[in-house]
């Protein structure tokens, strides 16, 4: 007897030594694998300078996700850019909008998402799968989809939050641009000096980076129309459409962003009664729930006293 559990256990021990050697060998591989990625110098340039590969190091500087993936996220890139064509302007102009960095293309922060997601997939899979068995699987792999459109819609609504924290401070801004070029100040001093009275806001950051395309060399017309195809919203193309005009048509910047900053607060204003219009059929709802409950509450006690006594009788 002892000679056959000996002889049953001996290879189980084995088994479970060679797991534990396979695991304990692949945490250290991962563990090489992180500090070789993290101490990875950047790409070097060749003889004749490229922007793709400035644009990567930037990127790998900024996101440690995309310097520990990069060539995972480059080739779901690929597979993005053929798969979802259509849907990568959006995407674009909401990775601007967010304020994320301008060194992201739509189908690689896509990629950067779908990464995400399926590193949450042994998560989802483990939890699915102990609680509903082997039908859990395919609702597992619903859910890693369903984590990808989160987070897409989390980008979304954070581009639509940025940019309404823009049009709010913008009619501000405006007015101070104003006052200093009404004062003397030239067009870019005063754009320095809104910026820094602005600083750590979205708009000093938009209009910062109009300031930065000025000194690198753009001209106002080319910078002004970066900062409409980077936002890409009604209103702020409406603004910016009007400056650019009025530049061409010798209007005075003064004048212009005076009548814009007075457009902007009227919106602001119409915005607001719409709202307050809107608010009113929203509650309808709550309103009348509530009344039912309190009518339940009130009559309750007087109908269950009918009832009882009806039935006693």
């Amino acid at each position: 007897m002892l000679v056959l559990l000996a002889n049953t256990a001996a290879p189980l021990f084995a088994a479970r030594l060679i797991a534990c050697g396979a695991m304990g060998v692949s945490a250290g591989l991962l563990a090489w694998w992180l500090v070789r990625a993290l101490r990875s110098d950047e790409l070097a340039q060749s003889a004749e300078w490229r922007y793709d590969v400035s644009r990567i190091n930037e990127l790998r500087r900024a996101d440690p996700l995309f310097r520990l993936l990069q060539p995972a996220v480059q080739l779901l890139a690929r597979f993005n850019r053929g798969a979802f064509r259509e849907a990568l302007p959006e995407l674009q102009r909401h990775i601007h909008a967010a304020g994320l960095s301008r060194f992201w293309l739509a189908e690689e922060y896509l990629a950067k998402l779908e990464i995400l997601a399926l590193l949450l997939a042994p998560v989802y899979v483990y939890v699915f799968f102990s609680w509903m068995g082997l039908t859990g699987l395919p609702i597992a792999l619903l859910a890693v989809v369903a984590t990808v459109w989160l987070l897409r819609r989390r980008l979304a609504s954070r581009a639509a939050k940025r940019l309404m924290e823009i049009k709010r401070r913008m009619p501000f801004l405006l007015d101070l641009l104003t006052l200093l070029m009404e004062a003397g100040a030239t067009f870019l001093r005063s754009l320095d000096e809104a910026v820094g009275e602005f600083q750590g806001h979205p708009v000093a950051e938009e209009f910062g980076r109009v300031l930065a395309d000025m000194n690198m060399g753009k001209t106002r017309h080319e910078a002004f129309r970066a900062l409409r195809e980077r936002l890409a919203d009604d209103e702020i193309t409406s603004i910016v459409g009007s400056i650019l005009q009025g530049e061409q048509l010798g209007t005075p910047l003064a004048r212009v962003f005076r009548t814009q900053a007075d457009v902007l607060r009227l919106k602001r204003s119409q915005r607001a009664e719409t709202l307050a219009g809107e608010a009113g059929v929203n509650m309808l709802l709550p309103a009348v729930l509530v009344m039912a409950a309190t009518v339940l509450i009130i009559l309750g006690p007087f109908l269950l006293n009918f009832l009882t006594l009806g039935l006693a009788l």
